[in-house]
């Protein structure tokens, strides 16, 4: 089948494919994503998905059981100050719904405490599971009469079971990522392919293609695998693949890549290659790579229950050899399960994951998605910031910067003229020109007999006159002449295009990504923080210098192809960089997942979002400050939290042990299993502050 060039759109002339916006026919990348480590929960949890679903169900479940295991704990009514009669059966309540509770709610965390054990790693999970296990043990010894009743812990199992599960359940939900960059970039290919068999065009999966086939990819379809096209040409929309807005003119012997759009026209291409040797597999492997490398960051909270566990044991230890020392054998085993309980962090297990919850939920009310926790906790000590520039610092779609005319010739009317003729076309550069006569509330004029040529331009009759616009070659077939200041502008990247009226130069267009307003103020408030700011881009150098200039950027990387972004993060690394990347393309995928924090512009594709571990909802700069700030309260409620929760531990510990019994104190369980109560409200209060933050770009950029 041939192609139609002039189907919907056209290439306006001289829209060189090296210059300006529609450079790109390798666009950069705009991948970045850094190490979001901690997509893996605790040893024995699993797909987070699945295991919000779990802690949830399970956390509600227990809490109903939970209820007549307190009410009826002989300790508990003590405790209260209620009364349970004596031999009855509600004597056997609490060990038969705490044995259920042990062994069901429990049992995450006791298969995860022997994945700790196994992996020589200890950390919560064991910490967690040796609480419930001694307080398990020691309560049915107790309600068997072969241990002393003060060791009935059966109410406080229950509580113990209920706060961990509601604290990963929290985990697990703020873990849970809302895209899947592999699923996405899977999702660009087309589920059917057209090959062409001779005279026949057959519709086959794009898996049965080979190299050497020929397939017809038609307007506004997707291309099937890599090829290179061999009859036919066709504006191809590559942006989700390189994140730049403006379709690149492809002609016979180009290269495209799969998951690319024919906008206008019919193409035939021979396949050069499929499957895994596509470029599109290639980006997804180093997504996927690079999220499974991420994915081993240590929890803060795991390295202190670990150091908490060998704590908790070494007081213990040292508590029965003391009593026994001392002659008191029963008071040893009574001060030693004690500690072992005790011990159990029930505010540790809650510290971090409301912190992230509410950070979160915070964060989310300001237009920033965060789906990696511990991208969020790396993000305060980021000291480099990559912006891809298209889509992120720029507005990814052309913009008028400059109209230039001839002697008698009003910008305005020229600019009038323009979008007069423009108006018929739906090509970017046309609705850009349009867009900027309606920005200046210009009158345009109508137009007739519109008709347009790929790269040429497009012509109407406007006012009895015949108006045309386009590049180069509309002024090499008219010949008519440049105006001079269209140089200066080449040089600095523009895209640039002549207004013809009766075939003479009335006026030149300039054109250009147009700059995000916001970009100058998040760039002065990055390096107002110590932050190096740095721009990376497919474009040609004299584009982003131009706009790395007028940005005040510190440095810049210009012409990158999109395999190479990754790269281009790691070499920021290798200088010792912390590196967080802002991008908003399936190219920006495999640099988001490399950089330490990778931030994905919102409109951006879902792979961009998905490799990322912080979504900014919005397309303003200033909210990569808003995660700064975010990440540094939380981080510093973070700290409090764990320094208070363990700082219960490390103090109750040894008064559980008797370290006071010297002077005639001995701290009972039952204060102590108050005390630990009340740690966890603390925790709980401190974290809930972060809802006081704000986080609106204009209020974090000033600050």
């Amino acid at each position: 089948m041939s192609q139609h060039p002039t189907d919907d759109l056209r290439e306006h002339a001289g829209h060189d494919p090296h210059d300006g916006l529609d450079a790109h026919a390798e666009h950069e990348g705009h991948d970045a994503h850094p190490a979001h480590g901690g997509h893996e929960g605790h040893a024995g949890h699993g797909g987070h998905g699945d295991h919000v679903a779990q802690f949830r169900r399970l956390f509600w479940i227990m809490l109903v059981i939970a209820v007549p295991v307190v009410a009826a704990d002989h300790m508990f009514a003590d405790l209260v100050g209620y009364h349970l009669p004596e031999d009855s059966w509600l004597t056997w309540v609490s060990p038969l719904l705490g044995t259920v509770m042990y062994l069901w709610g429990g049992r995450p965390f006791l298969t995860g405490g022997v994945s700790e054990i196994r992996s020589r790693q200890p950390g919560m999970m064991l910490l967690i599971a040796l609480a419930l296990t001694v307080a398990f043990v020691s309560s049915w010894g107790s309600s068997l009469g072969l241990l002393s009743d003060e060791l009935g812990f059966w109410w406080e199992l229950a509580l113990l079971v209920v706060i961990m599960l509601l604290g990963h359940w929290i985990e697990m939900r703020s873990l849970a990522q809302t895209t899947s960059a592999l699923d996405s970039l899977a999702a660009l290919l087309p589920d059917e392919a057209e090959r062409v068999e001779g005279e026949q065009v057959v519709t086959v999966s794009p898996a049965d293609l080979i190299r050497g086939d020929l397939v017809l990819v038609r307007p506004g379809a997707s291309v099937p695998a890599d090829g290179t096209i061999v009859d036919g040409s066709a504006s191809m929309d590559e942006s989700m693949v390189t994140g730049e807005s403006t379709p690149v003119r492809r002609e016979i012997g180009d290269p495209v890549v799969a998951g690319t759009i024919a906008t206008d026209s019919g193409l035939r291409v021979e396949i050069t290659a499929t499957g895994d040797d596509t470029a599109l597999a290639g980006i997804q492997r180093l997504v996927a790579d690079a999220q499974a490398s991420s994915s081993r960051a240590q929890r803060l909270a795991d390295r202190a229950a670990g150091w908490l566990f060998w704590y908790a044991l070494a007081a213990a230890l040292i508590t029965a050899v003391v009593w026994s020392v001392l002659g008191m054998p029963d008071e040893a085993v009574v001060r030693t399960i004690t500690v072992l309980v005790i011990a159990c962090p029930h505010a540790l297990g809650l510290a971090i994951p409301l912190v992230v919850s509410i950070a979160t939920e915070r964060a989310a009310r300001a237009g920033v998605l965060v789906t990696d926790r511990l991208a969020l906790e790396s993000m305060r000590t980021v000291d480099t910031v990559l912006f891809d520039k298209t889509g992120t610092l720029t507005k990814g779609e052309p913009t008028v910067t400059a109209v230039e005319t001839v002697d008698g010739i009003d910008a305005d009317e020229a600019l009038a003229l323009a979008a007069a003729a423009e108006s018929g076309s739906e090509h970017p550069l046309a609705r850009a020109i349009v867009a900027a006569a309606a920005e200046r509330d210009l009158e345009v004029p109508g137009a007739t007999d519109f008709s347009s040529a790929p790269a040429v331009g497009v012509q109407a009759q406007v006012a009895g006159s015949t108006v045309q616009v386009g590049g180069p070659y509309l002024l090499e077939q008219a010949g008519a002449d440049e105006l001079s200041v269209a140089q200066d502008w080449r040089e600095q990247g523009a895209i640039i295009l002549h207004v013809l009226r009766d075939g003479v130069t009335v006026a030149a267009l300039r054109l250009a990504d147009g700059i995000r307003p916001e970009s100058r103020q998040a760039v002065d408030a990055l390096h107002a923080k110590g932050i190096q700011v740095v721009m990376i881009t497919g474009d040609a150098q004299a584009v982003a210098e131009t706009v790395a200039a007028e940005l005040g950027i510190d440095r810049v990387f210009a012409g990158v192809r999109p395999e190479d972004k990754a790269a281009t993060v790691a070499e920021l690394q290798r200088e010792g960089r912390r590196v967080a990347m802002v991008g908003d393309g399936v190219n920006d995928a495999p640099a988001l997942a490399q950089a330490d924090v990778g931030l994905a512009i919102g409109a951006g594709t879902d792979v961009a979002i998905g490799s990322a571990g912080v979504v900014l909802a919005g397309s303003d700069p200033r909210a990569v400050l808003s995660v700064i700030e975010l990440s540094r309260a939380a981080y510093a409620k973070m700290q409090q939290n764990l320094w208070w929760a363990a700082g219960y531990n490390l103090v109750a510990v040894p008064l559980a042990a008797g370290v006071l019994a010297p002077i005639g104190f001995v701290l009972p369980m039952s204060v102590g299993a108050i005390l630990m109560s009340a740690s966890t409200v603390i925790v709980a209060l401190n974290a809930q502050l972060l809802r006081r933050l704000d986080l609106s770009p204009e209020r974090v950029a000033d600050r």
